[in-house]
C-alpha cells in the first residue's frame, strides 16, 4: 500500500520541521497514545494466564508480552511443546473491525460544465476492514512459526500478511535467533500492531512518505520477504535485528529484478527508578531499486528491473514511560536518487533541475491507560521536504501533518475474546497539492467494534 503524504493510496506526499515537533511534543505527552499488537487469545488459553500477563491494552504488549514474542512465543517451561497440549488445542484467532466512517476531502478536482472546479468530497457509510486469521505457536522446543492470511476487505482477495518460520536460542543462547519467510520488519513503531483505523490515521508517514512521481516503492510499513537475525539479552533490554530481504516490498513472484535491501535494528532499554522500562534506539535500512525494465510488445517484462539505484531511511527513536502515559517519538531522514524521484530510466534524459529528493519525519505516539477498560490513543506526525525532486517545486510543497486521536472501551478481554469499541478521528493537511496551488485537508471519523477470538 503505497501512500502519498501517507494516507491510504489516493493520498499524497510531505516532510518534516523541527521547530513544530518541539512545540508539540508538550502537548504530545499529555493526551497522546502509543504502539500495539498482533494479539493471539490462543496463547492465553495455552499457558493459563490472563490476557493482561502480556497486555497494557489489547492488543498493545506489555514488557513481559515483548519478551515472550521475543523468545519465540515460549515461556521456556513445559508448555511450550505443542506435544504436551490437549489435541484440540488450535493456536488460531481471527481478527475483524465492523465500523462505519465519514471521509471528506476538500479541493478535489471535478469536471464541470464550465471546466474543472475543485470542491469537497464527503461520503459516510458502513463498512469492514480486512479479515486476519492469526495462527502462532510452537512446532517444536525452540522452532516458532507465524502464518497470518488475510482477505482484503475492499477488494477481497487473499494474500499472506506473514509466513514465518523461526529457530530460537541457538547454541541455547538468546542472542542467535534465525527467522525465514515473510515478516515485519522489527522497526520503532509496529504498523500491523497499531490501534488507529481510519483513512488518514489507519498507516504511519513515517513508512509509506514517498514525494510525487517518486518510483520507489519499497515501504518500511509493509511486511518482507527474506531473512532475519534477531537477538536479546536475557531481560529483553539489549535487542538487536538485522535482515535481509528481496526489493519486492514483499509482493511474490521477484517482480522487479534481482537486488536486496539490508535492515538493522538496535535499541537499549533502561530502569529509571519508579517511571520504570525506559527505551532507545536507531534503525535503518538501504536498498536498489529498478528504474527501467526490459519490454516486450512494449509491455515491461517482470523480473527484468535494470538501472538500478539506490535510497535509505535512517532513523532514531525514544519511548517514555511516566506513570499511566506513555510517549514514543520518532526521527527518520529519507533519501532517494535522482532517477527514482523523477521516474527516469539511467539511459533516460532528466527534466532540468532534478535532484534527489530529501525529506524528514516526525512522529509522535503516546497512550494514557485510564484504567483497564479505558484506553486513550493519539499521534501527530509530520513531514518535511528538505529538498525536492525537482529545484522548480515551492520549498513547502507536499508538507504534511496528521492528527489522530481515539478512544477504545473494552466491555470484556478474556482468554477467548478480545473486545472493544473503537472512536476515532483524524485529520490530514498536505501544502499545495491541489491542482490551484492551495492546500488540502482529509478528515476521517470512525467508529465500530474491534474483536478477535
Amino acid at each position: 500500500m503505497r501512500m502519498f503524504c501517507g494516507t491510504r493510496a489516493r493520498y499524497q506526499q510531505s516532510r518534516l520541521a523541527a521547530s513544530l515537533a518541539v512545540a508539540f511534543f508538550g502537548i504530545a505527552f499529555v493526551i497522546l497514545s502509543s504502539a500495539p499488537a498482533h494479539a493471539i487469545p490462543a496463547f492465553a488459553r495455552k499457558y493459563g494466564l490472563p490476557c493482561s500477563a502480556c497486555h497494557e491494552a489489547w492488543p498493545k504488549l506489555n514488557s513481559f508480552g515483548q519478551n515472550f514474542k521475543d523468545n519465540g512465543y515460549q515461556l521456556n517451561n513445559d508448555r511450550d511443546s505443542p506435544i504436551w497440549l490437549n489435541p484440540s488445542y488450535w493456536p488460531v484467532a481471527m481478527r475483524i473491525t465492523p465500523h462505519w466512517h465519514y471521509e471528506s476531502a476538500s479541493r478535489q478536482s471535478v469536471d464541470s460544465g464550465d471546466g474543472t472546479v475543485e470542491q469537497t468530497i464527503k461520503t459516510s457509510g458502513f463498512d469492514l476492514t480486512g479479515i486476519d486469521i492469526l495462527a502462532a505457536g510452537t512446532l517444536g522446543k525452540n522452532v516458532s512459526f507465524l502464518l497470518v492470511p488475510s482477505i482484503d476487505g475492499v477488494a477481497g482477495t487473499v494474500g499472506f500478511e506473514s509466513a514465518n518460520v523461526r529457530i530460537d536460542n541457538i547454541k541455547g543462547s538468546p542472542w542467535l535467533n534465525f527467522k525465514f519467510g515473510k515478516f515485519e520488519l522489527d522497526g520503532p513503531l509496529s504498523e500491523k500492531r497499531m490501534m488507529s483505523f481510519s483513512n488518514t490515521g489507519g498507516a504511519y508517514q513515517l513508512y509509506h512518505y514517498v514525494p510525487g512521481g517518486d518510483i520507489n516503492d519499497f515501504t518500511v510499513g509493509e511486511n518482507q520477504l527474506g531473512v532475519e537475525l534477531m537477538g536479546h539479552s536475557l531481560d529483553d533490554h539489549t535487542r538487536y535485528a538485522a535482515s535481509l530481504i528481496s526489493s519486492t516490498d514483499g509482493n511474490l513472484g521477484l517482480p522487479g529484478g534481482r537486488s536486496y535491501d539490508g535492515y538493522v535494528h538496535l535499541s537499549q532499554g533502561f530502569m529509571a527508578g519508579k517511571l520504570g522500562l525506559q527505551r532507545v534506539g536507531v534503525f535503518g535500512v538501504t536498498g536498489l531499486r529498478p528504474t527501467y525494465f526490459l519490454t516486450s510488445g512494449g509491455e515491461p517484462i517482470p523480473g527484468t528491473g535494470r538501472g538500478n539505484r539506490s535510497f535509505y531511511r535512517v532513523g532514531a527513536y525514544g519511548n517514555l514511560y511516566v506513570g499511566k502515559f506513555d510517549l514514543t517519538g520518532v526521527f527518520q531522514r529519507a533519501s532517494d536518487n535522482v532517477y527514482l524521484g523523477n521516474a527516469t530510466p539511467v539511459n533516460g534524459e532528466l527534466p532540468e533541475g532534478a535532484q534527489g529528493p530529501t525529506w524528514n519525519t516526525g512522529t509522535f505516539e503516546g497512550h494514557y491507560t485510564l484504567s483497564p477498560k479505558n484506553f486513550i490513543l493519539g499521534r501527530y506526525e509530520l513531514v518535511r521536504m528538505s529538498r525536492q525532486p525537482l529545484s522548480s517545486l515551492p520549498s513547502d510543497f507536499g508538507n504534511t501533518d496528521v492528527f489522530t486521536a481515539a478512544y477504545r472501551y473494552y466491555p470484556f478481554i478474556n482468554s477467548r475474546a478480545g473486545f472493544a469499541w473503537h472512536l476515532e478521528f483524524s485529520t490530514l493537511r498536505q501544502s499545495k497539492t491541489a491542482d490551484s496551488g492551495a492546500d488540502q485537508r482529509f478528515n476521517s471519523f470512525f467508529t465500530g467494534f474491534d474483536f478477535a477470538f
